[in-house]
């Protein structure tokens, strides 16, 4: 009896044939495979246009392809289930965001839990948001839109239920006290689209999403959500310049594994993602559309996905936003 042939009677004794594929896998060189990655939105957000980059460098890098798969719905948790269930030997990996930090209180249940089902690999960068609106309301300020929106009915879409750009804008309404009505969709893009041709009036949402289209006059920004104004928008006022003192928020994105993805797997991922966000044509491509591009290591970013769960969690709550 071989070696192997010991050791695949072991491993189907004491821990079952799925985690010795596990770790079967791991004794190869990683990648020893084409990559799956997965994107929880529609094609055209932030999240897939970093995919797409990040995943080119990767198969560059490591001569394996990498997949991009786009699986949206449910505010991002569609494509998380999909990750969280797969083998953990960093063949499969998700871009997650800021929504699936407010999913995590948002949807009475969930199919995940995203500080045990997944492992944090590397924070990709964030951006802030901006709000934005159809250039035919005649507002120029966040007042005004609140003027108006009081004897207005406003329709708001958002990327998904549970996305940022949609507990941002609930949690406007509440600030503002005006009323709205939700129109979620299926990714950042659709809801662009009918923004722009007047089907909803409003969108908050991160700058590489909605600025192209504001600089060419489809859309208005109104203000920016941060604690400083942007170097794209210097004549854009913050949100706490007017008036909202806590808007201050942005939308991150980084990458994920399921748990127990070996720790070597996980740090050569991130150091080389890290490693090809940071490649001059990258940090360009990135920049020039409000994007941060950061990098670093697991720690660093899980340190990130546990403490804005835990913000967004209390957001929620005092916010009663609910999942639809």
């Amino acid at each position: 009896m071989t070696l192997s042939t010991v050791w695949r009677a072991l491993c189907a004794t004491l821990v079952g044939a799925s985690a010795c594929a596990v770790v079967s896998a791991n004794a190869a060189e990683y990648p020893a495979r084409p990559i799956r990655y997965v994107v929880a939105f529609a094609p055209g957000g932030i999240n897939d246009i970093l995919a797409r980059v990040v995943g080119e460098k990767l198969s560059v890098a490591w001569g394996q392809t990498v997949i991009v798969d786009n699986r949206p719905g449910a505010g991002g948790n569609v494509g998380a289930e999909i990750v969280a269930r797969a083998p953990a030997d960093g063949h499969t990996i998700l871009n997650i965001s800021t929504a699936h930090a407010i999913s995590q209180t948002l949807y009475p249940k969930l199919n995940y839990d995203l500080l045990k089902d997944l492992s944090p690999v590397v924070l990709l960068g964030g951006s802030p948001l901006i709000m934005a609106i159809h250039p035919s309301i005649p507002a120029k300020n966040v007042a005004e839109f609140v003027s108006w929106g009081k004897t207005n009915h406003i329709r708001y879409a958002s990327g998904g239920v549970g996305v940022i750009s949609h507990l941002s804008m609930e949690m406007f309404k509440q600030a503002a006290k005006i009323p709205g009505t939700h129109v979620p969709y299926k990714g950042a893009g659709p809801g662009m689209v009918d923004l722009m041709a007047g089907q909803v009036q409003v969108m908050v949402n991160a700058i590489p999403e909605l600025y192209p289209f504001a600089k060419g006059g489809k859309l208005r920004v109104l203000g920016i959500m941060a604690d400083k104004r942007h170097p794209f928008m210097p004549d854009v006022p913050t949100f706490p310049e007017q008036g909202y003192k806590d808007f201050v928020m942005s939308n991150w994105v980084g990458i994920v594994a399921p748990a127990n993805t070996p720790k070597n797997v996980i740090d050569k991922l991130a150091a080389q993602v890290t490693k090809s966000i940071k490649e001059p044509d990258v940090m360009e491509k990135l920049t020039a559309q409000g994007f941060d591009p950061f990098g670093g290591t697991p720690e660093e970013f899980g340190k990130l996905v546990r403490s804005e769960t835990a913000r967004f969690g209390k957001a929620v709550k005092e916010s009663g936003a609910k999942a639809e």
